[in-house]
Formats: C-alpha cells, structure tokens, sequence
C-alpha cells in the first residue's frame, strides 16, 4: 500500500516535471507577445524548480543520472554518521534512562499483573501447564535426598520430648483407666490357671520335699523332720500348697477383700511417687536416647514417601484437580495479597526496582541492537527503506518546486514586464 502510493506521488511529480517541459517549449512561438514572455518565464522558473528539486531529492540516495557528482549520494556516503546519529538520537534525546524510569513510575504493575492472572487461571492452557509443572516437581523431587533430613528431624523432635510432660499423663491415666486393677487381674488370672495345673502339683510339691530334706536340725527337730517326710508326698505337699496358692488368688478377686484393696493403695502410692522421681526420669531419658539413636528409619521413609508420591500423581490427573484444589489455592493466596495494601506496595516497589535496574544495566544495549539492525542491511535495501516510509513527502518537495517555480516566474516576469 505504502510502496503504491509513493509511486503515484513519484509519477504526479514527472508529470509535473513534462508538463513545465512542454509549457516551456510550447511559448517558444509565442514570446514576443506578453502573454508568451510571462507564461514562458513561469514554464521555465517552474521547470528549473522542478529539475532542482529533483536533483536535491535524488542527491539524497543515489549519483544523479549515475554521475558521480561531488556531494551527491548522501545516505550510502554518510551511513556512519546517519546510523550514530540515529543512536545517539534514542540513547540520549527519546530513550533515555530517565525517561524510562518516569514511565515505568507511571504504570501500575501488579494490577495489570494480576488482571492477567484472573483472566488467564481459568484458561485450559493455564490449567494444562500448572499440571504439566506440578508433574515436574513430583518428578525431580530426590526422596533420597530428603529421607535423612527427615529422619533427623523426626529424632531431633523426639530428642526434645521430656518425660516429665508425659509420665505423670500416663500414671493418671493409668488410674482413671483402672489399668492397674486389671494388671493385676489379669496376673491373678494367669497366676490361677498356672497353679491349677497338674504338672504344677507336682513341680511344687517336689520342691517342697527337697527343701524339707535339705533342712539342717539336730534332736528332736531332725527327728519330726523326718517323721513328716515319711507321711507325705509330692502330691499332697503339691496339693497343699495348689490349694493354698488357689485360695490366696481367689481372695486378691474379690475386690472387696482388704488384702486387695490394701495392695491396690500400695500400688497407688508408688505410681503417684514415680512422678516426683528423678532417677526414673533420667532413666526414661536415656532409655528414650538409646532406642532414638539405633532406629533406622530411613528405609521406612523413603518407603513412604514413595508411596506418597504415587498416590500424588494419581492424584494430580483427576478431571477435577485444578478445578477443585489447585485453583482454590492459587485464588486464595492471590485474595491475601490484593486485600494486603503493605504486600501489594512492597511487590510494586519489588517489580519497578527490579525493572529500573534492568535498564540502567541494558539501557546501552538500545543503540547496540539497533546499530546491529540497520547494520544487516545493505545501502540498496536501507535507501528502499527510507524511499519507502518518507519517499511520499520527498516527492511532493518536487512537485512543490515546479508549482513553486511557476507561480514565482509568473510573478517576477510580471514584475519584469511591468518595469
């Protein structure tokens, strides 16, 4: 469209050109009346305005008729000088650093920012990346570097625990949950069916002969000694003391007899004098260190979160992830941050700062890419360029110069003829 026009106006100024060409040599016949001398002085001034014209448009890029005339040729000549002015033009008059500093000033970045963020979240595109992100970082997460950091931080946490913030919990419990009347019951229990056992008879009535045998008396003791040994066995010593040990465990069962309700008192007062005991402390302490210090839990966790890692990609290609999880999320933090006026002045300062310092460390690199720019570009391929974009005014300078020059012949043979 561009390059239509400029050759319309180029034609319109030849035309102009041939029309003061043949105007003049149409007065030639006609000069000695004053109509002939006047035309012929405004067809000529115009004719030389126009050639004058034409020689000055076309000295600008090129050798009038191919002449290498002296000062002609202008923009291939001074390419150098034009290209530095051009730079030096941006760098310091359009684009200097001071100015991009007062516009970016101007512009309210986080606003635009997040106006692009809402408008652009919901979008499948946005959606697909956010995915294709959260993949990623699933994928370059190294559990195996992360397993002994968390293994160190699960025993440095349990290293910190003091049995004093839970032993005294645990004896209080123990009592509300009756946990040492049913200790104790299940130890008569297991203490019942052990002495009702035959093999037990027999196991404790044997034990009761040889200690009767071993005894050591002299006399009449030595005497009775051996009168009961001869009177009993195995099995009624062995049936005696079942039936002994079988009533003691019956009576501890019931809770309303006195030996148990004594025992239960005494039990009582030794766990509530455990919680002002030092030494169990400190030996729950060490306990605690040495069993903390020998666990080797990094199998375990890398095992988990391996497991946990499947279960997150599963999880990620739902439909309803990014709708349902990963955009409430996003929304939210974004809402925190417009509705906080300091965090939203501390992000614009942050981005302006950030930008004025790209440019004051770029700012030179302006000149730099349009100096490689207009580098690239050969002298035919920069004249079709500048012809291009200004041509249109430079030819209307031509046609100009022949109007120009007709009406300013007219005017001074006039002024001629008059005198």
């Amino acid at each position: 469209m561009v390059k239509s026009k400029n050759k319309k106006t180029q034609h319109l100024a030849t035309i102009f050109l041939v029309v003061m060409g043949i105007g003049f040599l149409a007065t030639i016949p006609i000069k000695e009346s004053i109509w002939g001398i006047i035309l012929q002085g405004g067809f000529e001034a115009g004719l030389v305005g126009g050639l004058a014209d034409w020689f000055a448009v076309t000295a600008l890029f090129r050798h009038p008729l191919g002449i290498p005339i002296p000062h002609t040729a202008l923009l291939p000549k001074n390419r150098n000088r034009i290209i530095a002015g051009i730079i030096s033009m941006l760098e310091n008059d359009w684009l200097t650093k001071e100015s991009i500093r007062r516009k970016i000033e101007t512009i309210n970045f986080t606003d635009k920012i997040f106006d692009i963020i809402d408008n652009e979240l919901p979008s499948p595109a946005v959606q697909k990346n956010f995915i294709t992100m959260a993949k990623h970082l699933l994928k370059i997460f190294d559990i195996s570097r992360f397993a002994p950091l968390l293994e160190e931080e699960i025993k440095d946490r349990i290293h910190e625990i003091d049995s004093k913030n839970f032993l005294p919990l645990l004896i209080d419990q123990v009592k509300i949950r009756n946990y040492d009347e049913k200790a104790l019951d299940y130890l008569l229990k297991e203490v019942d069916e052990w002495a009702r056992k035959d093999s037990t008879k027999y196991k404790l009535g044997g034990l009761a002969v040889d200690a009767v045998e071993n005894i050591k008396a002299d006399g009449f003791m030595q005497f009775a000694l051996k009168s009961f040994s001869n009177l009993v066995n195995e099995e009624k010593l062995g049936s005696i003391i079942q039936s002994l040990i079988l009533k003691g465990v019956a009576s501890f069962k019931d809770p309303l007899n006195q030996n148990r309700q004594t025992l239960m008192i005494h039990i009582d007062h030794k766990l509530q004098s455990l919680k002002n005991d030092q030494k169990v402390y400190d030996e729950l302490n060490n306990l605690k260190t040495q069993l903390v210090d020998k666990w080797n839990l990094q199998e375990q966790i890398t095992s988990l979160l391996a497991q946990i890692e499947q279960r997150a990609y599963g999880f990620i290609d739902k439909p309803n992830f990014y709708d349902d999880f990963l955009l409430p999320i996003v929304k939210n933090g974004l809402d925190g941050i417009k509705s906080d006026p300091e965090k939203i002045l501390a992000i614009e300062a942050w981005i302006k700062n950030h930008i004025s310092s790209f440019v004051d460390k770029n700012h030179s690199k302006i000149g730099i890419l349009v100096k490689e720019n207009l580098e690239k570009l050969d002298d035919k391929t920069l004249i079709k360029m500048v012809e291009t974009n200004v041509g249109k005014d430079l030819q209307w300078i031509r046609v100009n110069g022949a109007v120009c020059g007709f009406l300013i012949g007219l005017v001074l043979v006039g002024i001629k003829a008059i005198f």
